[in-house]
């Protein structure tokens, strides 16, 4: 019997559990029982299908504490990320059982004096849903929830850097008396999801690394069957000179650090006007450096460590590949010296060239690296040189810059100055490398479904 054995990467990789790795039978059998099940799924409609989802939100918040526990964990996240992982991922379940009804309602597009023309969303099926760890259960809502509302059932593998987290999240889900099929889950690394998506499915899921998103829609391409991906990212953050530093100085922290920058929609790459460069560097400087690197269970705690020791080997290349073409380290560039794990300071470099690989590579990890820039065209032109295109920022006191700007960014999100892109009623998702499709809104739901027009007399 294989197991995956989960460690705890603020605690110097301590062994906390392990779980047993699904087999081929048993994918195949979870995934011929959601086949069998996906009919009677569907015939109960939109309304019946989220009261009978309702209560698995309500064991989550009962049991918010276990499951934030455990993602301390497994992840290394702060007990205050966790916290806000919960709670914002809890809001956006809520929204999808409150509006996954009207969403989903049948759309006139014609009609006269002797026919009726509508629009009726369907569900694909059988969905293969695949989440990565650095927001285990805000993955979770994202890629089942949605889906089970829009009559899909799913077979979930959850990242095996945190099996733990997904045996809390399935003994939930298959507390609530759920149709036998509708949901389940398979436990397992890179392979559990190859053969996962190999099996007769009808649309697959994904969030995680561009590589292995390129791998899922291969797969997809040969099945002839839709994907939504969600992949890496690189955002760049545009900063002009007309702005007042001060007002933002704490969004751009948030935006970098927050998770131990790891998030795909994360800033990555900084670009400021070189007239404020060193101002705005420096107050960065002062910032990252009031803050606590520390044991992601200590509730004051503002950055833990990284989800593993890989990442950490991974970040460690990156920034020390930087600093041998040239890069500057303005702060942290190191391991702390008083930890034992996953952990790397909190990081800004400048002196930054194209041929480095923080500049070319997702940057998954503390390290924020810094450019400057002379002219709104340079501005656009580095923002742009990337083969992500998830999200981005813009800071300027002149709107239509801003508009300018922002209408020239090849990315799926733009937010300007202090708005921020995250509401659930927001598509959300990404150009070229970072995915395809969208997640969120009716349109979220409208990827979920085939649609359908019946025309018939009245």
């Amino acid at each position: 019997m294989k197991t995956l054995i989960s460690t705890n990467p603020g605690k110097n990789y301590q062994n906390i559990g392990e779980v047993r790795i699904s087999t081929l039978k048993e994918i195949k059998n979870k995934v011929a029982k959601a086949n069998s099940a996906k009919l009677m799924w569907k015939e109960l409609g939109v309304r019946r299908r989220t009261e009978i989802i309702r209560p698995v939100l309500e064991e989550f918040t009962e049991r918010r504490k276990e499951i934030i526990g455990m993602i301390i964990k497994e992840i290394g996240k702060t007990f205050k990320d966790a916290e806000m992982e919960i709670d914002r991922y809890s809001n956006d379940f809520k929204w999808f059982l409150e509006n996954g009804e009207h969403s989903l309602k049948e759309e006139v597009t014609y009609e006269d004096d002797k026919t009726i023309h509508r629009i009726v969303y369907e569900p694909y099926g059988t969905v293969a849903v695949i989440t990565p760890w650095n927001h285990p259960f805000g993955m979770f809502v994202w890629g089942v929830i949605p889906n089970l509302i829009a009559g899909n059932t799913v077979v979930w593998k959850i990242s095996e850097e945190c099996p733990l987290t997904g045996k809390i999240i399935e003994e939930i889900m298959l507390s609530k008396n759920l149709p036998d099929g509708v949901f389940s889950e398979v436990y397992g690394a890179g392979d559990t999801g190859k053969q996962l998506i190999n099996q007769d499915v009808n649309l697959i899921w994904f969030t995680g690394s561009s590589k292995v998103g390129k791998e899922v829609y291969r797969t997809a391409a040969k099945k002839f069957i839709k994907v939504i991906l969600e992949m890496g990212g690189s955002n760049p953050g545009i900063i002009f000179e007309d702005v007042d530093a001060d007002q933002f100085i704490d969004k751009i922290y948030a935006k970098r650090f927050r998770n131990c920058g790891q998030s795909c929609d994360a800033l990555k790459r900084l670009l400021i006007h070189e007239s404020i460069f060193d101002d705005i560097v420096n107050k960065l400087k002062r910032k990252i450096e009031e803050k606590i690197v520390g044991d992601p269970e200590n509730p004051d705690t503002e950055t833990g460590s990284l989800v593993a020791e890989r990442q950490l080997k991974l970040l460690e290349e990156q920034v020390n590949d930087a600093v041998k073409k040239g890069a500057k380290i303005i702060t942290g560039g190191r391991k702390p010296d008083n930890l034992k794990g996953a952990y790397y300071m909190p990081t800004i470099l400048t002196n930054i060239s194209k041929n480095m690989r923080v500049w070319n590579e997702e940057v998954f990890g503390p390290v924020l690296i810094v450019h400057k820039f002379k002219t709104e065209d340079e501005a656009v032109e580095l923002a742009n040189d990337t083969k992500y295109g998830l999200g981005s920022l813009v800071f300027t006191n002149d709107k239509k810059r801003a508009h300018r700007v922002a209408s020239r960014l090849e990315t799926g999100t733009v937010e300007i100055n202090s708005a921020i892109h995250w509401f659930t009623c927001n598509p959300f998702g990404g150009y070229k490398e970072s995915g395809m499709g969208r997640e969120h809104g009716k349109h979220g739901f409208h990827e979920l479904c085939q649609i359908k027009v019946i025309s018939e007399e009245k």
